[in-house]
């Protein structure tokens, strides 16, 4: 099926972007906390473990793609 080929690249694509931008946003909530805004950094805190559940109900749905050659 065409559209389990696209999802089965596009799913570890975009879980990948996620993480990449998570660690982005740890470092800015690290940097925000150096200068005493930990509620800056909090905010940025609640919207990684945001990412990681969307990451987590994509690998979900990654996990339901038959295996195929993509």
């Amino acid at each position: 099926m065409e559209t389990e080929r696209k999802l089965a690249r596009l799913l570890p694509h975009w879980i990948d972007h996620n993480r990449t931008h998570a660690e982005s946003y740890r470092q800015w909530a690290e940097t925000a906390k150096a200068g005493g805004r930990v509620e800056i950094a909090a905010g940025i805190e609640k919207a990684i473990e945001a990412i990681e559940e969307a990451n987590s109900a994509l690998e979900g749905a990654l996990s339901h793609i038959d295996a195929i050659e993509t």
